[in-house]
Order: structure tokens, then sequence, then C-alpha cells
């Protein structure tokens, strides 16, 4: 089954500017964010399909893969140096475009040879490691993840036992080819911490290959490093009698104490309720920024309070 289409998940035209991207996303964000709909799990797919179009769409060059290659855009660099070595096949059937990675014989060469099979015989280098990009949520990031990776390994042909031939006569399973794509399923391990761009080094029976991984922007945090921004709305009453304010982080929410006369934009920092570090040496910091509440509409005896408190506040 094929995936959903970016644009349509958006619901923006092919051509929608970067700036439409931005806006449709922030839109959709807030409808279907999993804070806003608890225990909805269609909103919450609904806003991971929505974070991996706005991920791609919103990257200028990601997005011209995407535009090229469709729901392989993330292979496009592998796609367009197979084709520059003549050993690219793109078959569109129906305008469909139709990709597959020939991975080599067993475990160990998946990686090594993950160029063969793209309509010709010649494999990548073996001294030149594989990257395999992924992407993951902030949350993921966090808590660390499991990606399986499926990809489609040659395999000695049973029929000519890799010979290609049968009593001199090509061999009408692998074709002449000797090797036969069977499903190859790994898993691989996203450790606490990574950040985007990080590399995952993977080694399978001496091979190596990398996982690229990219963490899409979170419409809560902002990630600097090990710690994060976000922030925290205060109502006008705890922000001048002081009060209480519920703070999200990734691992719950906590209360944040709000002192008197607290001023807009003032940043409070909660220790080690940021990312993990990947070093293991526990976590950075949550900066919470303060955005002071203004109440939209005031009672009779509210407004009359506001009167009297600006008229004390006059002749101070």
């Amino acid at each position: 089954m094929r995936g959903k289409d970016y644009y349509e998940i958006l619901g923006v035209k092919r051509d929608a500017s970067a700036k439409e991207i931005r806006q449709a996303y922030r839109r959709l964000a807030r409808k279907y964010h999993p804070d806003v709909n608890p225990g909805d799990k269609s909103a919450e797919a609904r806003f991971k399909e929505i974070n991996a179009a706005y991920e791609v769409l919103s990257d200028a060059e990601k997005r011209r893969k995407y535009d090229l290659y469709g729901e392989q855009w993330q292979h496009a660099d592998q796609f367009e140096a197979a084709r520059r070595q003549g050993a690219f096949r793109w078959r569109p059937e129906g305008g469909a475009r139709e990709f597959s990675f020939d991975v080599g014989g067993g475990l160990g060469s998946i990686f090594d040879e993950l160029f063969r099979g793209f309509g010709g015989r010649r494999a990548r280098p073996a001294s030149q490691a594989v990257e395999v990009p992924v992407e993951i949520t902030l949350e993921e990031a966090y808590h660390g993840s499991l990606r399986a990776l499926q990809l489609q390994g040659a395999e000695r042909c049973p029929t000519c036992g890799g010979s290609g031939e049968i009593a001199g006569a090509v061999c009408h399973t692998c074709r002449g080819e000797g090797t036969v794509l069977r499903p190859r399923r790994i898993e691989a391990k996203i450790p606490p911490g990574v950040s985007d761009g990080s590399r995952i080094h993977i080694g399978v029976d001496g091979a190596d290959a990398y996982l690229r991984v990219a963490v899409r922007p979170h419409p809560r945090f902002e990630r600097r490093g090990d710690d994060l921004h976000t922030e925290v709305e205060v109502p006008l009453v705890d922000a001048v009698l002081g009060g209480e304010a519920r703070v999200p982080t990734l691992k719950g929410d906590v209360v944040l104490t709000i002192p008197r006369l607290t001023q807009n934009g003032r940043v409070f920092r909660l220790s080690g309720r940021g990312m993990p570090r990947l070093n293991g040496s526990g976590h950075g910091n949550l900066y919470a920024k303060v955005k002071v509440v203004l109440p939209e509409k005031l009672s009779e005896r509210e407004e009359k309070l506001f009167q009297e408190l600006k008229a004390a506040r006059a002749g101070v």
C-alpha cells in the first residue's frame, strides 16, 4: 500500500510557497497535537503524518528530492549516484516511481552491496560505508527507539545454484543473474539523546553502515544542544500575586512556582528536564519562558477592581 502524499496531508498545492507550508503545518499541528487530543489514537497518528510531511516539505532540498522520487526521497542521493554509474533502473508504472535495493548475499553483505540490482551487476565498493536516512520524533530522540529496515537482499539462486545456467540454457528463475531477491529485515537501535544529523553505527557480520538521523521539529519544544526551550502561559493574576503553572516536559508535566510580580518573558531553568546526553552523564535543562496571558473579557466587578488599581497606582 502506498503512503499518503505529503502535499495532501498538509492540504497544500504542489507549488505552495514555504510560508503556505509553514502556516498549514502550524494550523494542523495545533489541531491534532496529542496534548489537545488526549487518548485519541487517530489524532496521534494524524499528528505524526503532519510532522513527517512538514519535515520534508519545509526543507528545500528534501522537498526537491521528494518531488523527484516520492516516498523513496530519502534514497535520492543513492539513486542519483547509481544512475551516474549507469547502474540505476527507473521503471515508472502508471506514473508511479518504483525503486528497489539489491543488497547482496548474507546479512554481512547487506550494506556492502546496497546498490547492486538497480538493473546492472555493478556493486558499491565494500570500503565505502553506507548511510541510511531515518526520521524520528523528538519524543523518540528522548526515550530512544527501534527502527526496522526492510531491504531487498540478493541470494544465490536455488534453481541453478548461482551459475545462471541450467544445462547450457539461461536459468528461468534468476534469468541468468545467478541471484534472486529476498526481503531482508534489520532492526536498528536508536539511543536516547540523538540529535538531528547524528550518525549511528551499525555493524552486521563485520559490515559497516550508519543511520543518518533527522529529528522532526516539535510544535512545543525547541531543542538547543541537550537543552529544551518552551513557553508556559501564566494568567495575569498569578503573575502579579504569585501562583503555580504546569510546565510540559517530555517525561510528563511538572509544577512551577510563579513568584509575585513575575515579568512577561522571564525564563525559568528546570534542571535536568532537557534531553538525555549521549554519553550517559545525565540530562540537559528545560528553559520555560513565561507568557503572561491577559483576560479576554472582564466582569463588572473585575473591571471596577482594575479601575481602583489604576487609580491607586497613579497615586503612588
